[in-house]
């Protein structure tokens, strides 16, 4: 997973369906359920059970991220309904034959990323989840917040090429999504950093991420799973995922530990991108935040799903984890 070869697997533009996008991609059953193919002339499985199974060509053309399966595999959690604070959540992926897989690559240090984030792309979450002998995989997982949740699986099984499957959370109860405005400077625990570029639909662009503490450039970035940063975006209305890494690596003898971490990457299409870049230092893994536009877009809103009532949230995001 790294640099422009990667994202530019994505690059396959996608139009937004107009008060549907939030909805792209929800969760398949729980383990061991069946799921009916969809009908010849559906686009996205059965309208009627909420359920999202992308299958064939229809799946692969879809940039990553908005479908629960995709060539052959498929992301399949043992529940789709979690609590509003500590949770345990599980999944399985499962092979072309249908038996849970088993064995992955290591890709940066690590079998299986899973990012969690609200629809509003509030309470962004990049964890680790530990496999069991059977092909389940578990994490702890705190979702403060109640609202409709994406979750990411990022994985490469052995033999296979690197995937990423997504799946709809639920935490019910009452929520008010969080409006993002355009933002190139992100503060976190009194870093500061900056972001430098522009996002291009269709071409490879350059983005520069500055960290300063105090007003001071950080000049020792300490390694974070195998890279001095890691960055995620998630484009406006259908959370259309990109992950990349930046160029060099740590010990290559030309990259440097700051305060400066380069990306290149490949939008799909024209519109709003929430971006989040993890870096670690004082061994400490710390989550910044952007929200840019290619082209003056504003990043759309989802509307609340359905929930049961409980307390109000407040319009903060959840907090972010790492494990």
């Amino acid at each position: 997973m790294n640099t422009a070869g990667k994202l530019s697997a994505y690059g396959v533009a996608l139009a937004l369906v107009a008060g549907g996008a939030w909805a792209i991609g929800s969760a398949v059953g729980p383990l061991g359920e069946k799921t009916a193919a969809p009908a010849k002339d559906a686009g996205h499985g059965d309208a009627h059970s909420g359920t999202v199974v992308e299958t064939g060509q229809a799946a692969e053309a879809l940039p990553a991220g908005l479908a629960s399966s995709r060539g052959g595999y498929t992301l399949t959690p043992t529940s789709t309904t979690l609590t509003a604070g500590p949770n345990t959540f599980s999944f399985r992926v499962t092979g072309p034959d249908g038996e849970p897989v088993t064995r992955f690559d290591v890709e940066h240090e690590k079998r299986m990323h899973l990012i969690v984030v609200r629809r509003d792309t509030a309470g962004f979450q990049h964890v680790h989840p530990e496999m069991s002998a059977d092909g389940t995989w578990s994490v702890p997982l705190t979702l403060p917040q109640p609202g409709s949740y994406r979750a990411f699986a990022d994985f490469a099984p052995t033999g296979g090429e690197a995937t990423t499957l997504g799946v709809d959370l639920a935490v019910p109860g009452d929520f008010q999504p969080t409006d993002y405005a355009p933002s190139r400077v992100s503060t976190v625990d009194g870093y500061d950093v900056r972001l430098d570029g522009d996002l291009v639909p269709g071409k490879t662009a350059e983005l520069t991420l500055t960290v300063r503490k105090d007003g001071k450039p950080v000049t020792d970035l300490q390694p974070y799973l195998g890279a001095y940063g890691h960055l995620v975006a998630l484009r406006g209305g259908d959370l259309a995922y990109l992950h990349v890494h930046p160029d060099g690596e740590p010990g290559d003898g030309a990259t440097k530990p700051g305060p400066t971490v380069t990306f290149y990457a490949e939008v799909p299409s024209a519109g709003a991108y929430r971006l989040f870049l993890d870096f670690q230092h004082g061994n400490t893994v710390r989550t910044a935040e952007f929200t840019i536009a290619t082209d003056g877009h504003a990043l759309p809103q989802p509307a609340p799903a359905p929930a049961e009532s409980g307390g109000h949230a407040d319009d903060g995001a959840a907090g972010h984890g790492h494990n």
